[in-house]
């Protein structure tokens, strides 16, 4: 337990309905400088980072999935009707209940002899009580703690476990495993400070939203080489047991951290990072030899890699300050004596649509902001934005201006010292931030009509002027680039004809174009990060790995659209991923205890959403979202008609929408509703061609070598032919079922850690 919660300097209230100090993005405390992570030896001097605080509306945890307590026979499962994973042997709650009533309750009784249950309520979620009276037919008479009596039936409550469970570190150790108890453990644990708690094999984080000073270099050393019981809950416990794990057995290793926006997986997952580049340079044998080969600038670079990371990845959002809008795979590389001996990381399914539209309450990502308040007038000058502020670009004045408590001026010397640190050139610094400057200049491009009767776009003298700095900036010719925008070249059988665009076809191309220069950009900025940190021409052949997952859990809103189908299609093969390690475990001490039972692949319970999303025959949701992405005619609503005469009654994970153009899934958290409006364009991620053809030969090399795969390779062979015939068009389904394949791989082949 903390000094806070030992000195009653801090008391919370319910986290689940609390009024506490927490504070939200609007409010006046809020991210605070983000922290650096420094050198394994000055770890004891920040404690918790705070960047992303926000007010839950409930309480927000980070784990592998909240349907994943650990199972064991007796134990209350999943609602079976709900057609996820419950076990066959498990029963389901409703039918325990049915066998086990509460008049014959084992739980909680005080000296008076009062018997305790948990009764389900609309403001508190549970609240307890104890039974004054049965009244017959099941009822019961309840004496709640809050003064009130309710009569309930005897199957609507849960037992209570006693006292002695009370803060249980292991929530699979509580003899009532109900979700009140779940709830009211995290909850009691919460409200001192202690925010990890065990259920079973893995680990759930509460986010506290406030600093905890729980991460320092001292409480480092207690879990370092320690055993799971020997120590309370931590994500240090959790790191430490997958580098033990690593050295011992010479096994690869994964470190699976998801949960919804605001439970802290950011957080997490650099406590991670940090705690292994400490142990790994502390414990390591070469660790007191002279170093020769590079490892000690390595652990710093590692760490240091994540102010980049951060500046042009994360981005503040209604709930979140620091929220990642991307996934990404932290591949870290040992030695076979524990030391750091390389890393790469992976990126997934960056929000790229942040960067042309934000809401009132958010902001773009941070790296706009830092680099227009924190760039001397050198750089601006060069990047023709000097003068200019957030409220002068389409693309940041509709949002956030600032975030309380945070200096974007600070956040932009951090990012540079982060840059310097992994080695970056100035150079190379000069072209990753002008790319930035030019999406900014692309917002403000305004269309208008050539003429009050023709549909034909024009650009306004302003747009004329800000294409120049545009094209300037980029190393293309004005002429051609104005051309390219307003008509466009495209062919027609064996001839090219120029296309009428009209104002919101520019628009959109416009649009298009700025997501295509932040994504390929980011994209090259990993990629140099890797080949910074990547150390395989060390003759390291022997090393191994263990990888931290940072992605974003299960999504539904009110409007969910195709980000959200590509992200709950990936929690799903996660899901399926947790519950074949998970039971296959369980399965396998039922062998060491010669317990008699037939062998479930409980696995196989999510296949079929899985299928729904992904086969190709019969053909599922991408592979018929990427056949429509390439004929003429096909429309979003066409799509989503054959969708329905696919598989409206071939599965009953499936059924179409009946309020708007779209369709239902059943996935193993509950059923979201998908909205198919605009999928086809997203799918195809559609550039303009004559635009990119330009950009590939770009006079700035940066430029050209991001857009080097829409080079024309004869460029006297007339118009350049199509991305599609020359192989390279790959849809955005296409790429993301390859790399979540590639990503499944990884982790089959480790021992995971959730």
């Amino acid at each position: 337990m903390s000094a806070a919660a030992q000195n009653g300097a801090r008391v919370r209230q319910n986290p689940f309905a609390r009024e506490s100090v927490s504070p939200s993005p609007a409010s006046s405390r809020a991210r605070p400088k983000s922290e650096h992570i420094a050198a394994p030896q000055g770890l004891s001097s920040p404690i918790s980072s705070a960047r992303n605080l926000a007010v839950p509306t409930h309480g927000e945890t980070s784990h592998a999935s909240s349907n994943s307590i650990r199972q064991r026979t007796g134990s209350v499962a999943h609602n079976q009707a709900s057609g996820t994973f419950a076990p066959k042997f498990i029963k389901s709650e409703q039918s325990q209940r049915m066998d086990n009533p509460v008049d014959g309750i084992e739980g909680e009784n005080d000296f008076s002899g009062k018997r305790y249950v948990w009764l389900a309520d609309p403001d508190m979620a549970f609240i307890r009580g104890w039974v004054v009276e049965e009244l017959g037919d099941g009822r019961l008479l309840i004496q709640c703690d809050d003064g009130s009596q309710r009569e309930v039936h005897s199957d609507s409550v849960d037992k209570v476990n006693p006292a002695k469970f009370d803060k249980a570190d292991d929530m699979a150790e509580l003899t009532h495993l109900n979700e009140a108890s779940v709830v009211h453990n995290l909850q009691t644990r919460y409200q001192s400070d202690m925010i990890y708690t065990y259920s079973g094999l893995f680990l759930v984080t509460v986010n506290p939203y406030c600093p905890l000073p729980i991460y320092t270099k001292d409480v480092m050393n207690m879990y370092k080489g320690k055993s799971r019981e020997d120590t309370r809950p931590h994500i240090y416990a959790m790191a430490d047991g997958a580098f033990r794990n690593l050295v011992d057995e010479g096994e690869n290793q994964s470190i699976l951290v998801t949960g919804e926006s605001g439970a802290g997986k950011t957080e997490n997952t650099k406590k991670v990072i940090q705690y292994l580049a400490a142990v790994a340079t502390s414990n390591s044998p070469a660790a007191a030899r002279p170093v020769k080969t590079g490892f000690s600038d390595l652990s710093q670079q590692i760490l240091r890699a994540n102010p980049i990371l951060e500046a042009f990845g994360n981005a503040q959002t209604v709930r979140n300050n620091n929220s990642s809008r991307f996934g990404k795979f932290i591949r870290i590389e040992f030695t076979r004596s524990g030391q750091i001996a390389g890393a790469f990381i992976d990126w997934y399914l960056l929000e790229k649509s942040r960067v042309v539209k934000i809401n009132s309450s958010e902001r773009n990502y941070h790296v706009f902001y830092q680099l227009l308040r924190g760039a001397d007038r050198r750089m601006k000058e060069a990047f023709l934005i000097d003068g200019l502020g957030t409220d002068d670009f389409l693309y940041t004045k509709e949002g956030n201006d600032r975030i309380a408590g945070v200096s974007d001026a600070d956040e932009w010397n951090s990012l540079i010292e982060a840059f310097h640190v992994m080695g970056f050139s100035s150079e190379e610094q000069t072209s990753i931030l002008r790319t930035v400057a030019v999406v900014l200049l692309l917002g403000n491009i305004t269309i208008m009509k050539e003429s009050l009767r023709a549909d034909q776009a024009s650009l306004t003298p302003e747009a004329i002027t800000q294409a120049g700095k545009v094209c300037r900036l980029l190393g293309i010719p004005h002429d051609a680039f104005v051309q390219g925008l307003l008509h466009p070249k495209v062919k027609a059988g064996r001839e090219w004809v120029e296309k009428v665009q009209t104002p919101s076809q520019v628009r959109l191309s416009l649009d298009a174009l700025s997501k295509g220069i932040y994504e390929r950009g980011f994209g090259d900025l990993v990629t140099r990060i890797n080949r910074q940190l990547d150390r395989s021409g060390m003759g390291m052949d022997d090393s191994h790995f263990i990888g931290v997952l940072d992605i974003a859990g299960f999504e539904i809103f009110e409007e969910n659209g195709f980000e959200q189908l590509c992200i709950n299609y990936t929690n799903e093969k996660l899901q399926q991923f947790f519950n074949h390690h998970m039971f296959v475990l369980e399965q396998e001490e039922y062998a060491r205890e010669q317990i008699e039972w037939r062998f479930i692949d409980f696995g196989k319970d999510l296949q079929p959403t899985i299928d729904l999303i992904e086969l190709p025959n019969p053909i599922g949701i991408f592979s018929c979202l990427d056949e429509d992405s390439v004929m003429p005619k096909a429309t979003d609503k066409s799509f989503t008609e054959k969708m329905h005469s696919l598989w409206e009654r071939r599965t009953p994970k499936y059924r179409p929408s009946r309020l708007a153009q779209g369709f239902v899934l059943t996935h193993y958290a509950a059923e979201v509703e998908y909205s198919t409006e605009g999928w086809l364009e997203k799918n195809k991620d559609p550039l303009n061609d004559n635009i990119t053809r330009l950009l590939a030969a770009s006079s700035d090399r940066h430029v050209a070598n991001l857009f080097a795969d829409c080079a024309d390779p004869d460029e006297e062979a007339g118009p350049v032919r199509s991305r599609v015939k020359k192989g390279l068009f790959r849809t955005v389904a296409q790429r993301h079922k390859e790399q979540l394949s590639s990503l499944m791989s990884q982790l089959h082949s480790t021992h995971p850690h959730f």
